[in-house]
């Protein structure tokens, strides 16, 4: 049989082409390869250089390839945080012309990283639960879309800073299954699972020595659990209130604003006696700042990234000349965040060396400054400034930080 790759990109074929497909994926050459950590995982998996591309590449039966191929397709399309699939090659068979699994492809997430390299040096309790908050989002959001996910799991997700937390990207679909809508029962089993995994994984964890001494695996397994039902709650909630008092609607919404969410879709129900008011979130979508920044400046950024970059932005704002809310002469929101963007946003990011950022992006290391700005400016009684800032973080915390940022190939501004 001949190789084939079905990509979903026109260009990815030629540049997978040049890889050796003709060789199982533990005997691929170094040249190849790319040095990034790797989680556990039932397959083999490696990083590989296609092109500029930096890719993940796992060998697995080739029916489980094209599902998990298409449900990943599914997630992009909805919106989901999972890794993007970039091609499925089958065919394959060596020198000899015995076949070799079929593989599947993803684009590397950068800036990523699995649990178990974040745990290399003891992870203090306080981030661990900021992980769970990262897990307990993503799952909710599976759900919400339909997507019963059929084995959550630390070793299933990779993560990345966003302002100080962290945002979770699904990284194994294979056991997954896409529905019009999930029934409780599907939820509290992929709930169930979860915490029996997470609970397994810290053992696994504190038998090696590196979990903290103060954690206790069973019951971090069981935070899942909390906080994926805390948000649940928030999110799918039906609220009643007297008639008239149309502001707690408002107020409601913006708590789900306040939790990244948006309401798409709701449904208001009045009484027949006129005296309450039933309302309902019917669709939620997440990413209201993402979308919000996306929109008035064009960067993408993680939610968390969005709203502390959206607070500056508006700090800034109020600062400038023309800006006049409400006034018709007034410059439009739209222009000053360009204007901030390239006067304020773009310098101060560059003038953080290419070399020393690590795996921080645009976004993270501004939010970064900020936090730095925020800190000596307490210190010192007045604001110190940005670029008083910048210089001090170069100078006396980055090249302390650089050990634990994870190196992926840095891209300019």
């Amino acid at each position: 049989m001949a190789l084939q790759i079905s990509a979903t990109n026109p260009e990815h074929p030629a540049l997978l082409l040049e890889l050796p497909w003709q060789l199982p994926l533990e005997q691929w050459p170094e040249e190849v390869l790319v040095p990034l950590p790797r989680g556990i995982s039932r397959h083999v998996v490696r990083y590989a250089r296609a092109g500029d591309e930096v890719i993940a590449v796992k060998e697995l039966a080739e029916r489980p390839a094209l599902r998990e191929y298409e449900l990943l397709r599914d997630l992009d399309r909805l919106g989901i945080p999972a890794v993007d699939p970039l091609a499925v090659v089958t065919g394959r068979a060596d020198s000899d012309e015995a076949p070799l699994e079929p593989v599947l492809v993803t684009r590397h997430l950068g800036g990523s990283m699995p649990y178990r390299s974040m745990f290399e040096t003891t992870m203090r309790p306080a981030t661990m639960h900021r992980l769970m908050d990262a897990l307990a989002v993503l799952l909710v959001r599976l759900h919400l879309a339909g997507f019963a996910w059929g084995d959550c799991s630390l070793s299933n997700t990779l993560f990345r800073r966003d302002a100080g937390a962290y945002a979770a990207y699904l990284v194994d679909a294979e056991t997954g299954d896409l529905h019009p809508q999930l029934s409780p029962g599907q939820r509290d089993y992929d709930l169930d699972l979860a915490r029996v995994n997470i609970s397994g994984e810290l053992l696994d964890l504190e038998a090696s020595g590196a979990l903290h001494p103060s954690v206790d695996a069973i019951e971090f397994g069981m935070e899942i659990c909390s906080r994926y039902n805390g948000l649940w709650e928030e999110l799918t909630r039906r609220s009643v209130y007297p008639a008239g008092k149309y502001h707690y609607i408002e107020r409601r919404i913006r708590r789900l604003n306040e939790l990244g969410f948006d309401v798409a879709e709701m449904q208001i129900e009045h009484a027949p006696n006129g005296d309450t008011v039933t309302f309902v979130p019917k669709v939620v979508d997440a990413g209201h700042h993402q979308r919000q920044l996306l929109r008035l400046t064009g960067l993408d950024t993680e939610e968390n990234q969005a709203r502390r970059l959206l607070n500056d932005l508006e700090s800034w704002m109020a600062t400038q000349d023309d800006y006049a809310p409400g006034d018709p002469l007034g410059a439009r929101p739209e222009v000053l965040a360009h204007r901030w963007v390239r006067d304020v946003f773009r310098p101060t990011v560059r003038a953080v060396p290419l070399e020393m950022r690590g795996s921080m992006d645009s976004a993270e290391i501004y939010h970064e400054l900020l936090e730095h700005r925020w800190y000596l400016s307490e210190r010192a009684q007045h604001d110190i400034g940005l670029d008083t800032a910048v210089d001090d973080y170069i100078t006396n915390i980055l090249p302390k930080a650089r050990e634990t940022l994870q190196p992926t190939p840095a891209t300019a501004d």
